[in-house]
């Protein structure tokens, strides 16, 4: 096999992984955010947004906050309950948290995204805080990909 139909093999399969994860992302809307700082870890289930390639999550606080202050790596997991081994879909995501700026563009966009309205979280006493989990490595469980002739395990590296 030649190296270039080596190199657009690999292309397509990135590009059909991607999409399969995309997929598992997109049938779901709650994660296991995982963040920890020296001893202190922390595992909250969070909403996500998937927009453009990051996640993206609104809270009010709580302690995630204490490990994301000393350690912006981060992991999350979203799968879909277990029904049996020939039905496993999971995906696991590290990579780095930002917190986005209240009132910015990007937060604004999220808001209308989300469908929350603009007007009602300025009447918090403190606008919900929004993460950004840009991912690195996103890990997929998935039984289809067997069925397809894959393995079911797949690393994208991003």
């Amino acid at each position: 096999m030649s190296l270039f139909i080596h190199y657009n093999l690999r292309n397509l399969f990135y590009l059909i992984l991607k999409k399969k994860i995309e997929e598992v992302i997109g049938r779901h809307n709650t994660c296991a955010l995982a963040t920890a700082a020296g001893d202190f870890v922390r595992c909250t289930p969070i909403e996500y947004h998937y927009v453009e390639g990051c996640f993206y999550l609104f809270s009010e606080g709580g302690l995630k906050f204490r490990a994301l202050k000393g350690n912006p790596h981060v992991c999350l997991a979203i799968f879909a309950p277990y029904s049996g081994f020939g039905q496993l879909e999971g995906l696991r995501v590290t990579g780095t948290a930002q917190m986005a700026e209240p009132w910015s563009e990007e937060y604004r966009k999220l808001l209308d995204l989300c469908g929350i309205s603009e007007e009602a979280m300025k009447k918090l006493a403190e606008p919900m805080h929004l993460i950004r989990v840009r991912p690195a490595v996103m890990e997929l469980l998935c039984s289809e990909l067997k069925q397809e002739g894959y393995s079911p395990r797949q690393r994208l590296c991003l």
